[in-house]
């Protein structure tokens, strides 16, 4: 999951000021959520970061004794996968774990030699080729400023036509770096990580016109000192298609024609453990499982999934929505999605379903605006003030949005830098990345902010259970006991009809004999 940029959501900042809210420096208690339903009142009592703590240990051990990581196509991704469905199941969920098939990048040459020091570069997936033997030209070095690349104004003064790029990660996707330095004339793109470790398992993202590759933080130092030199980049590859799974859980009660579906991704990058990414996520949604239980009171079935093969280009997920029939698609109500809620430089971001940042994708389906509404609402409402995000089409909420199913979701930032703005507000350091071990191996247990993941897991329980009662904002649908009362209502209503009528018939009949 990459960070998109932001923007301060100034109708959340109003809401909290017109509370006369400030920003809690410990976690909303059970006695200050606002009004609601009390299954939501409840789930987000018993939803408590001690509880996701324990899966997320669970996710560290796992990894720890497969090589670091939970990565797709790994053990330590089906242990995972494991560990959760087998909670699921002693708790009596509907649990299924479908299979798919996502495309492995089989490398064939991945360096770059600058003047006689070569370095590893790997191919980032979806990035464009390069011909047998690379593509060679002299290397220009893009200023290492506060937004690396992101702006087609790095490139002025610069004369990159025919030539390789250098760009330090940071602060845009790395889509948005290839995009620019494509645009100035560049053949190729080497994007040195911003943090310890090589930079590899990334997606560049769909689109990407010229080859983009990964280098070493360290490399990265040693190549910005050859700005100039004739450089040869040689990204090969090919693909071979493995099996995964995504594991999806489903409540035994509610309507199985308007699903309240919650998601997150449940893999790492091959770097490291991903305990922040995704685990958090995972964890936080695993435990609002458990404790909401498989037979809740609920008007509308909740259908609890974990995606495989994220990181390689949100494919369970994409897969998922795409074995739906048009049908099966409608009897999904909404789809929540939940992915890095705990970094430990937290941001506090709503998807921004109504685009009223006015930033990068647009709107999102019907439904979106209302769903952004409610977790930027509970959020603010409890002492935490919200920035909107961009659905940017990195994380999961992609192939539901494409197929017209509204979504929103909470996401607390990955390499973007946290402004001096965003650090009074929130606290943490400004000038630091929400998440400095974000895709590294240092995402780990330490690399949690756990009062972060309680608000948010508090928001996530508090609406997963609102909507599970009614999702009668989003598309009209009322709960249970409303259609219940109200055709109750009608019933009685037709009855003392019947009976009037009957009584008027009655009274003329006795006129008529008289």
């Amino acid at each position: 999951m990459s960070s998109p940029r932001t923007t301060v959501r100034a109708g959340a900042l109003l809401l909290a000021a017109c509370a006369g809210l400030a920003f809690a420096a410990v976690p909303a208690s059970a006695q200050q959520l606002p009004d609601g339903p009390a299954l939501a009142k409840n789930l987000a009592k018993k939803v408590t970061a001690s509880g996701i703590n324990r899966h997320l240990i669970a996710l560290q051990r796992i990894a720890d004794k497969n090589g670091g990581n939970r990565a797709a196509g790994t053990k330590g991704y089906d242990q995972s996968l494991d560990y959760v469905a087998g909670l699921l199941r002693t708790a009596g969920f509907e649990v299924s774990t479908p299979a798919f098939t996502y495309p492995v990048q089989i490398t064939d040459a991945a360096f770059a030699n600058a003047g006689g020091t070569k370095v590893d570069a790997f191919a980032m997936q979806l990035s464009p080729q390069t011909p047998v033997g690379g593509v060679t030209g002299a290397l220009v070095a893009v200023p290492q400023d506060a937004t690396p690349g992101c702006e087609a104004t790095d490139y002025t003064g610069l004369d990159v036509k025919g030539k390789v790029a250098l760009v330090r990660r940071g602060a845009c996707t790395f889509n948005q770096k290839q995009a620019n330095a494509a645009a100035a004339g560049a053949i190729a793109i080497l994007v040195a990580n911003n943090a310890d470790g090589p930079l590899q398992g990334v997606t560049v993202g769909e689109g990407a016109t010229i080859p983009t590759g990964g280098i070493s933080k360290a490399d990265g130092d040693t190549l910005f000192g050859k700005n100039g030199v004739s450089t040869t980049v040689d990204l090969r590859f090919h693909t071979e298609d493995k099996p995964s799974r995504n594991l999806i859980a489903e409540t035994k009660t509610g309507r199985k024609n308007n699903v309240v579906m919650v998601g997150s991704h449940l893999d790492s990058v091959d770097e490291g453990p991903g305990i922040n990414d995704n685990g958090s996520g995972s964890a936080a949604l695993l435990e609002t499982a458990l404790q909401l239980g498989a037979s809740p009171k609920v008007s509308n079935a909740v259908r609890f999934a974990w995606w495989g093969a994220e990181e390689l280009g949100l494919v369970g997920s994409t897969k998922y929505v795409q074995s739906l029939s048009f049908d099966q698609q409608l009897d999904i109500a909404l789809y929540l999605n939940f992915d890095m809620i705990a970094s430990p430089n937290s941001g506090y971001f709503v998807y921004d379903g109504d685009n009223s940042d006015g930033v990068g994708a647009g709107e999102g389906p019907y439904g979106s605006t209302q769903i952004e509404a409610a977790l930027a609402g509970f959020l603010n409402e409890t002492g935490t003030p919200t920035e909107g995000t961009d659905f940017d089409g990195r994380s999961d909420y992609g192939e539901f949005i494409a197929n017209g199913i509204p979504a929103g979701g909470i996401f607390t930032g990955a390499e973007g830098v946290k402004t001096a703005a965003q650090a009074e507000k929130w606290g943490g350091q400004a000038g630091v990345a929400y998440d400095k071990c974000y895709h590294s191996k240092c995402d780990n247990l330490g690399n949690i902010d756990r009062v972060a993941l309680d608000r948010n897991a508090d928001a996530i329980a508090w609406v997963t259970a609102t909507y599970a009662i009614s999702t009668e904002d989003i598309n009209g649908v009322p709960p249970k006991n409303n259609v219940a009362k109200a055709a109750k209502a009608a019933a009685r209503k037709s009855l003392i009809a019947g009976q009037a009528k009957k009584g008027k018939a009655a009274k003329a009949s006795h006129a008529a004999v008289r």
